[in-house]
């Protein structure tokens, strides 16, 4: 009876109002309470169809990266475990209790669950674009407010600790290009010498979404640069390379792990590849780079993305607070 009803209701949407649809579930209620509805012995079409698969294959065809279509199938079928029913069939209702029970039992941040009711708001937004369901169950379900946390960045004698105590010319490169380019260790990784243009000291990474964008270098990465590529004895058309034979391009976790290492040693918290993109942004935006110019430098699609990435340095809000204020 319940998925009769939500299937007529589904069916209406467009049609009535909120007052409409109200007084419409209240008669179907009344009308349908006390009957007995015999199951059909054979699977209905929307019990056949899997409409992961085919918001997975859009996905892909859109140009989504690999991880991502691997994140956004793994939290659409746990969902559908979990609640083990037809995607018509779905409501809010069952899509709060389903994230309010997964942050309860996977003690979870909130974090975590906006992400989770994000790739599903994209998943039924795209099945009602589709024409496969008339409205999506989530638009109901809001952001999930979360609290801000006031992430780190290195200081300038952070830096110039890490540059100083380099034992290998590749992992000071690395460090120079990480902290003027801004540039995802993904797309260090990716990185090819010929990529590099040192007269404009410049070159083009391939960022999220296969967008190609142009980053740029300061003097004194380029110094480090051409010395690296100097003491190097291989023939591998990889930027940066592993450390010992057979001298393979170097993979995301060789370099977080490099970092990692040198940050223990040092006693410095946190020393990850991220950070130096998280402290460009900042360094940019306290020296008075506008913001739609630090938001292509990084490569992000939204401006929000390059504001929530900049800690605002809070001696220049009290200079600020002086100058324009008293």
């Amino acid at each position: 009876m319940e998925k009769l009803i939500i299937e007529i209701e589904q069916r209406m949407v467009g049609l009535l109002n909120n007052f409409q649809m109200e007084e419409l579930h209240k008669v179907l209620m009344e009308n349908f309470h006390g009957l007995i509805f015999l199951g059909r012995s054979n699977k209905s079409y929307d019990d056949k169809v899997d409409y992961c698969n085919l918001f997975i294959c859009a996905k892909g065809v859109e140009g989504c990266s690999d991880k991502s279509i691997k994140y956004y199938k793994s939290t659409i079928d746990n969902m559908f475990k979990i609640l083990k029913k037809p995607v018509k069939h779905i409501t809010t209702e069952d899509l709060r209790n389903y994230l309010s029970k997964y942050h309860k039992n996977s003690n979870c941040s909130k974090v975590t669950i906006d992400n989770i009711r994000r790739i599903l708001s994209t998943f039924f937004s795209w099945l009602e674009d589709e024409n496969y369901i008339l409205k999506s169950p989530v638009r109901r379900i809001h952001k999930i407010r979360t609290g801000k946390i006031v992430k780190e960045t290195y200081t300038d004698e952070h830096l110039e600790i890490m540059r100083d105590n380099c034992k290998e010319i590749r992992d000071l490169a690395i460090i120079d290009l990480l902290n003027s380019t801004g540039m995802r260790v993904g797309e260090l990784v990716n990185l090819n010498i010929e990529d590099i243009n040192f007269n404009e000291r410049q070159c083009i990474v391939l960022g999220k979404g296969s967008k190609e964008r142009r980053v740029y270098f300061d003097a004194k990465t380029k110094i480090h640069l051409k010395n690296y590529l100097k003491s190097r004895i291989d023939d591998n058309e990889a930027l940066f390379v592993s450390l010992l034979k057979p001298y393979k391009r170097l993979k995301i976790s060789g370099v977080e792990i490099r970092l990692r290492q040198l940050g223990q040693k040092l006693n410095i918290s946190k020393v990850f590849p991220h950070k130096f993109r998280r402290t460009l942004a900042t360094r940019a935006i306290d020296k008075g780079m506008p913001i739609e110019q630090v938001q292509h430098l990084l490569g992000h699609q939204k401006i929000d993305t390059t504001l929530e990435y900049a800690m605002v340095n809070q001696n220049n809000v009290k200079i600020s607070h002086r100058k324009y204020i008293g």
